[in-house]
């Protein structure tokens, strides 16, 4: 399909900066499969949740992921930064770079105190440019490793806030605890998933009053989530890829879940991406470790997942055209439409959809 299909316009305003106060305050369209949407609350989830339902979760944790830090070529220093997208090894990560020109292979970078400024290692963490490639892409070979590195990062990094944010506003202290969802626990990710920034204490307690199960799968959120559709058709586009795991235990449950005639509730497209590439033909989930490229888009016939809890998404992105697979383009567009009109709050800190899965044949 031609990717302008996916576009549509919204005002900047209606890009939110932070996030609702409380969590469940913010809004939620309800995109059933058929009929009017409806104008709702996250509070109000539970309403839509049925008795024997499976909510499936990411619980990826939100690294420090943006370094700023200096070139060193003799007595000359450089200015670069640096988002790290995708750990190799112990020691080695795949960032993008501005400006990676600068670069050289071969060439040490100091990353948090300038140079001449590092009275300790405390406050720096130096890397070797190990590799070029396209676009700014560089791999850099840490002095440290495992969870030294691990722990460098956490201390001298910066939260990895969208670029639509971060161009309006600097990433701050409050962001570390905005930007994590309360299920984050395994250290990965360089994106939050988004739809999960709505949970909160109280709202699983209303989850599992209306007597739905919540269930954890694991997919580290790239940087590539923020990348435009350059192609013009979507079957030209390749997706980044990202690891995730679902283990025999919640593979099982969820599968249990269909059996009894319940519903799988992906929390997230990352969620959903995760429990589609675990499915096989028949809707069978298996246990899955590894890298996933799955790229959804209309036409794609979904095997597991049901009904999906998103946020709203950018004009021509890859998660526009998933939840166009999901829901219908035409009803999609409708709803974003509705939502503009209705002043909703757009992206990674915006509000949010419940969406019925339609399938067209």
């Amino acid at each position: 399909m031609r990717v302008d299909l996916f576009d549509y316009v919204l005002p900047p305003e209606r890009i939110a900066l932070a996030p609702a106060e409380p969590r469940e305050s913010a809004r939620l369209l309800h995109v059933p499969a058929a009929g009017p949407f409806a104008d709702l609350t996250v509070a109000d989830l539970p309403r839509l949740i049925r008795p024997g339902d499976a909510l499936v979760v990411n619980d990826t944790r939100v690294i420090p992921a943006r370094l700023d830090g200096f070139r060193q070529r003799g007595e000359a220093t450089a200015r670069i930064e640096a988002m790290l997208v995708k750990r190799l090894d112990g020691s080695r990560w795949r960032a993008l770079v501005r400006p990676a020109k600068k670069l050289k292979i071969g060439e040490r970078v100091r990353f948090g105190e300038a140079p001449q400024s590092a009275a300790c290692l405390l406050g720096a963490l130096d890397a070797t440019v190990e590799e070029k490639g396209e676009g700014g892409e560089i791999i850099f070979a840490f002095d440290f490793s495992g969870p030294m590195l691990d722990e460098a990062i956490e201390r001298i990094g910066q939260t990895p806030l969208p670029p639509y944010i971060a161009a309006r506003r600097p990433a701050g202290a409050q962001d570390r605890r905005d930007y994590q969802t309360i299920f984050a626990d395994e250290p990965g990710a360089v994106a939050a998933p988004t739809a999960g920034l709505h949970f909160t204490p109280a709202l699983m307690r209303g989850i599992a009053e209306a007597g739905a199960e919540v269930h954890r799968v694991t997919l580290h959120v790239g940087a590539g989530t923020f990348l435009p559709v350059k192609a013009e058709d979507t079957a030209e586009h390749h997706m980044h890829s990202e690891w995730g795991r679902l283990d025999a235990a919640t593979a099982e449950a969820l599968n249990a879940t269909r059996r009894r005639g319940g519903r799988i509730v992906a929390v997230g497209t990352t969620s959903l991406r995760l429990l589609e590439s675990a499915a096989e033909p028949n809707g069978l989930l298996r246990p899955f470790t590894a890298e996933t490229d799955i790229f959804i888009a209309p036409g794609y016939r979904f095997r597991a997942v049901d009904a999906l809890i998103t946020n709203f998404h950018l004009p021509r992105s890859t998660l526009l055209m998933l939840v166009s697979a999901f829901s219908g383009r035409e009803r999609i567009l409708a709803a974003y439409r509705h939502a503009i009109a209705e002043n909703y709050r757009f992206y990674s800190y915006g509000d949010a959809c419940f969406l019925d899965r339609v399938d067209e044949s």
